[in-house]
């Protein structure tokens, strides 16, 4: 199959599963995609295994393997959905809870890289498999992030307080971006990477690349075309000069090695607030959100419905669902605690926030694609790398039941959660 034929077969499913979800169920579109096409995968499965001679599972494979889905997310598709999340946000909002939102998306992000990693060497101990320190703290930084497609997805349901949604929405914009950094640095520390590197000035150099790097990158090329959409009035090539950002950031970042993520995200700033207030006019404006609304939605709904279709890559050995399952808790008591500790400390620091925020935070906190997408990229079928392949199915396994847990159960009762809260 060509990637025309699966583009295809893709949005035909899309379409179908989006119509039964409406007819049937009226769950939030994202997450009734992801549960009816784990529901068909589920259903292919059973069918492969009552006749065995048809070989669904492996022709599934087969096909999806055409289709990329890390480096189809981590290279494109994330970054549209990032700078779509970043035209939305009122950066006034985003530097009013500055501490809050830069604290969780580094100091929380790195605790829950560190308690993952080392709750899951407990776990992989527990169920006899010696997984070694460096993959546990690489399974940690994977799974720490909160996926910005599934968080933003879920909050445009709920009726949260604006200074919540915007804590919540500036971690997820942020903080994935800093762990696919601290993933590439584990990665290359473990020398499953490109560059390999070495020593303590080897990871601030990488550091500064990828993070510093793509700051700056996005500051430069997002001002180039705030320079560009104010010199003009004219609401077709202002579109097409944001298309032409984020493909042309995508580009660049990968060449020069910097984040391309954290990029968009800064050039999605600038043009979402600097250049809505003064380089577009109201035509504009009103053009611009209903075309990234509509990419936003297109890609939201195809991403969740190949993350429901990713169920023929994991491994079914009882051991390595066993392990899954314990991560559960130990990712969430993680992220308690990641959240827990700067927000209070900022609170000792007479910062004020509503009250239950650490919960809320903490079941807001979900997963998605990103780390699927992380995971997959250490797939040594692909990729390369020395990975053993039995290792990378134990943590392929591990990381798609939490995303599961997370998608289905943390976001069918987020708006729960919050109500539970203001009441």
């Amino acid at each position: 199959m060509t990637i025309l034929d699966i583009l295809a077969l893709l949005l035909a499913l899309a379409a179908l599963f989006g119509v039964i979800n409406h007819r049937f169920f009226g769950l939030p579109s994202t997450i009734g995609l992801m549960v009816i096409a784990l529901a068909f995968s589920g259903g292919v499965l059973l069918v492969d295994v009552l006749i065995p001679g048809l070989d669904l599972r492996v022709e599934m494979n087969r096909h999806l393997g055409n289709l990329d889905f890390s480096r189809t997310l981590l290279d494109g598709a994330l970054c549209f959905l990032l700078f779509a999340g970043a035209l939305h946000i009122n950066i006034d909002e985003l530097l009013e809870r500055r501490w809050a939102i830069g604290s969780l998306a580094t100091v929380g992000l790195a605790l829950s890289t560190v308690i993952v990693g080392v709750l899951s060497r407990g776990v992989f101990t527990l169920i006899g498999i010696n997984v070694p320190w460096i993959l546990c703290f690489l399974f940690g930084a994977l799974i720490s992030p909160t996926d910005p497609v599934a968080v933003l997805g879920v909050l445009k349901s709920t009726k949260a307080q604006p200074s919540l949604k915007a804590k919540i929405a500036g971690e997820s914009l942020f903080n994935d971006g800093v762990a696919i950094v601290a993933f590439v640095m584990l990665t290359s520390m473990a020398g499953l990477g490109a560059h390999p590197v070495h020593g303590f000035f080897g990871v601030v150099v990488l550091f500064c690349q990828e993070a510093l790097g793509g700051i700056l990158l996005g500051l430069v090329l997002g001002y180039v075309v705030y320079l560009a959409m104010k010199s003009i009035d004219h609401y077709q090539v202002e579109l097409i000069l944001t298309l032409a950002l984020v493909t042309g950031t995508i580009s660049i970042a990968t060449a020069l090695h910097t984040s391309g993520p954290i990029a968009v995200v800064v050039a999605g700033l600038l043009i979402g607030n600097r250049g809505r207030r003064l380089a577009m006019s109201d035509v504009t404006v009103e053009r611009l959100e209903m075309f990234w609304t509509l990419i936003d939605d297109l890609l939201n709904a195809l991403l969740f419905l190949v993350l429901g279709l990713e169920l023929f890559a994991i491994s079914l050995q009882p051991a390595f669902l066993t392990a899954g399952v314990l991560m559960v808790p130990a990712v969430l008591i993680s992220r308690l605690v990641s959240v827990g500790l700067p927000i209070s400390l900022l609170k000792a620091a007479r910062r004020t926030y509503a009250p239950g925020v650490i919960r809320i935070l903490t079941w807001c906190g979900l997963r998605g694609g990103i780390s699927v997408a992380l995971v997959l990229s250490l797939d040594p079928r692909r990729s390369g790398s020395d990975l053993p392949v039995d290792r990378f199915n134990l943590i392929l396994t591990c990381t798609y039941l939490v995303v599961l847990f997370s998608v289905i159960v943390q976001g069918l009762t987020v708006r729960a959660v919050i109500r539970g809260t203001e009441e």
